[in-house]
């Protein structure tokens, strides 16, 4: 009886999670690789795969249906023995293919580089069309499940880069039942006020938090002049996202300062190289180089910043404008007197010269800029000492510096006034984050181009850790196939390579992510260095951290009982861990936790875990502790109002128990 108790055990303590590891058959592997990689499947040898890609002209084999029932997961590239025999047959004649429709974003226009002709298929009655072809109803995408695996078939290999023609391609996959089994929740992303006023708060945070969110940067120039609609939306915004494990940082677009600011100081307003009023695109530019205008405004950030529970303040594009540079007078800036003043006394010359024909040539440009340059880091240093001031009144408040790219477009120190080389020694003396926003200038390049640029930022700092990158999700200027806008495959690639080069990423913002990537976007941002499986456990290597999927009650972790698991998902810090299944803990679980993880442990019905985070971190909990210690020192056990349990700890690095 003993021998069969044992027996039962073993088979319900099974690993729970398949990693959706895969093999690509034939020696050109092409795209697939990096496009599965991106939202955390893994690469393994054929003998031990669970998703398998078959090329074009693959031979039929007998045993590919029984491994398809088993579990397996077959892609089919377009015409082969093997796609027929699973019933995408080739018939007569063929329609010219470039723009498609896709089930998962139909309004979206999905277009083609160029038209293929693509042979009529005949695709099974039980398949799903996941793509067609707009105007004649051609499938081009189809799958379906079979017993307790599944086939996709695609009417040609997916490009190149693997996003050139079927972008929703990973999401028809887990659509089939092969989602990702990894995932990390350590994105950033911005919020603009004047796209959700009428969404619901608590909608928002449990979805942002879902699709893997950590901080919310929101646009606080709404906010700047108190408003009782206004500050009670933030309020209750602030609230939901501390309740679903969402940070919130205030953030700010300096030399732009809010309407009413504007409004009521046109003597303060920054100029153009025209002397008009700096009102450029949507921002309105004031003067900070005027003493009474940078202390009215640092006067009111500071109110504003004690008005909210901020955790962390983000002095984002603090230079100067613009993109087209001394080129285009009416856009350049500074021109306001206390700025010309400075350069006159350097040089002996009014800046103006430049424009008037008195000095159009290219040294005294040169001259100007570089002053311009100079200005900008002093802007900055200026404004991250008075972010850090505001620590006063609030511990633990993180600070991020967003400065445009400059390196791998060297245009922009003189467009702008932004030199990374110039503000990154900052980092030796203040505590700030150094977000680099990725140019329009480049949108059009591929997800490569995020290595690259962390390649060249490495000599300018040791603070590697320090560096975060800001991909704009918007519709580009440049032509770009299949989508005017970064989804799917494409945006999967950019967050993944994106994960492996900077220590975080932030996402420009959360309402132009579209629908169908929110449930792939934090498996797109967790980075697994290798990976192993059989029956009885997973080992892997994350060097940030992840979190896997587990359905099962209970596990072990390294061999010890673990208390971060819940709803699903396991919960690992940085390095190499060994999983494997173990009975229910009758122990409180941490059921997330917005920070980086470095430890944790179970004894009886005491749970410790320790961290590091640059802000306040978020724990919740399956329940309410009964106690909660931080470093030795007992803390109240309330939980955050109308969260099962949410509560917020101090930033730093930390020791905390409960039970």
């Amino acid at each position: 009886m003993r021998s069969l108790n044992s027996l039962i055990l073993a088979a319900c303590l099974a690993v729970p999670v398949s990693a959706g590891t895969f093999a690509v058959i034939g020696a050109q592997p092409g795209p697939w690789p990096q496009m599965l990689s991106s939202v955390g499947h893994f690469p393994v040898p054929a003998a031990s795969a669970e998703i398998f890609v078959a090329p074009s002209g693959t031979p039929a084999a007998p045993d590919w249906q029984a491994k398809v029932k088993a579990g397996a997961a077959l892609i089919l590239e377009g015409n082969s023995p093997l796609a027929a025999s699973f019933g995408f047959k080739q018939t007569q004649g063929s329609v010219p293919v470039i723009h498609l429709v896709d089930t998962h974003n139909p309004t979206l226009p999905v277009i083609w580089s160029k038209s293929l002709e693509i042979p009529r298929p005949a695709v099974p009655a039980e398949a799903k069309v996941f793509a067609k072809e707009r105007w004649s109803g051609l499938p081009v995408e189809a799958g379906y499940k079979l017993g307790a695996g599944a086939v996709l078939w695609l009417a040609t290999p997916p490009g190149e880069s693997g996003y050139e023609r079927y972008p929703y391609l990973l999401q028809a996959l887990s659509d089939l039942g092969f989602p990702p089994a990894f995932r990390n929740s350590r994105l950033w992303a911005f919020f603009d006020y004047s796209y959700r006023t009428r969404a619901d708060p608590d909608y928002l945070a449990e979805r942002w938090r879902a699709a893997g969110i950590a901080a919310l940067h929101v646009a606080s120039w709404h906010f700047y002049d108190s408003a009782p609609d206004r500050d009670d939306y933030l309020a209750k915004l602030i609230a939901a996202c501390h309740r679903h494990g969402v940070l919130v940082y205030a953030w700010v677009e300096l030399p732009h300062v809010s309407e009413k600011f504007w409004a009521d100081h046109p003597s303060w307003r920054e100029k153009t190289a025209l002397l008009q009023d700096a009102q450029l695109d949507w921002r309105k530019l004031m003067n900070l180089q005027n003493q009474e205008c940078t202390a009215a405004i640092r006067a009111g950030l500071q109110t504003m910043m004690s008005r909210f529970d901020w955790d962390g303040i983000n002095l984002a594009e603090l230079y100067f404008e613009s993109l087209e540079g001394a080129g285009n007078p009416a856009r350049f800036t500074p021109m306001n007197d206390d700025a010309r003043a400075a350069f006159r006394a350097e040089a002996g010359w009014d800046p103006l010269e430049i424009w008037s024909g008195r000095r159009p040539d290219s040294p005294s440009l040169r001259h100007f800029l570089d002053f311009r340059a100079n200005l900008a880091r002093r802007m900055q240093e200026d404004w991250l000492a008075a972010a850090e001031q505001f620590r006063t009144a609030k511990p633990g408040l993180d600070i991020v510096l967003t400065h445009v790219d400059d390196r791998f477009d060297t245009g922009m120190k003189d467009s702008i006034g932004a030199d990374a080389g110039r503000v990154l020694p900052l980092l030796d003396k203040h505590a700030f984050s150094f977000l680099i926003e990725d140019p329009a200038t480049i949108w059009n390049l591929g997800p490569q181009r995020y290595p690259e640029i962390a390649k060249r930022y490495q000599p300018l700092t040791t603070h590697q850790n320090r560096l975060a990158i800001d991909i704009n999700i918007v519709d580009r200027y440049q032509d770009v196939y299949p989508t005017k806008q970064q989804t799917g495959a494409e945006l999967f690639q950019l967050v993944h390579l994106a994960s492996i080069a900077f220590a975080r990423v932030a996402l420009y913002f959360e309402n132009s992510i579209l629908r169908p990537d929110l449930s792939l976007l934090a498996a797109s941002s967790a980075v697994v260095t290798s990976y192993a499986k059989d029956r009885r456990r997973v080992t892997l290597d994350s060097p940030a951290g992840v979190e896997m999927q587990w359905p099962a009650e209970g596990a072990s972790v390294d061999g010890k009982p673990w208390p971060l698991l819940g709803a699903g998902t396991l919960r690992l810090p940085p390095g190499s861990h060994t999983v494997e299944p173990a009975p229910k803990r009758e122990a409180i679980a941490v059921t997330d936790l917005n920070a980086t993880l470095r430890t944790a442990s179970v004894e009886g019905r005491k749970v410790t875990f320790s961290y590091v985070s640059d802000s306040r971190a978020v724990a919740r909990f399956d329940r309410r502790p009964v106690s909660v210690d931080v470093d030795g020192a007992a803390v109240a056990t309330s939980c955050l109002a109308g969260s099962d349990c949410a509560m917020l700890l101090p930033g730093g690095e930390h020791k905390v128990t409960i039970q």
